[in-house]
């Protein structure tokens, strides 16, 4: 990962597509290496997220999920 820190993306409360917009969105602005951590509570985003990742790029480092909240963390490639 290169020197640059760490995105938030903060689409609790929010329900599809909106989780997948907003890291869509971080992914544009995003430098190569980057990573992002995108927090949802839409079940749906454990299924949407990956899924758009194959599509649209970025790697995914790490699921997990603690008190309803599910926190993926993705990394740009180079």
């Amino acid at each position: 990962m290169s020197g640059t820190a760490e995105i938030l993306v903060d689409a609790r409360g929010h329900r599809c597509p909106t989780p997948t917009l907003r890291l869509q969105k971080a992914m544009r602005e995003a430098r190569p290496g980057q990573r992002i951590r995108l927090l949802a509570d839409d079940p749906l985003a454990r299924i949407d997220v990956p899924h758009f990742l194959q599509s649209h790029g970025g790697r995914l480092i790490d699921s997990s999920a603690e008190d309803g909240v599910l926190s993926f963390l993705i990394e740009m490639p180079v």
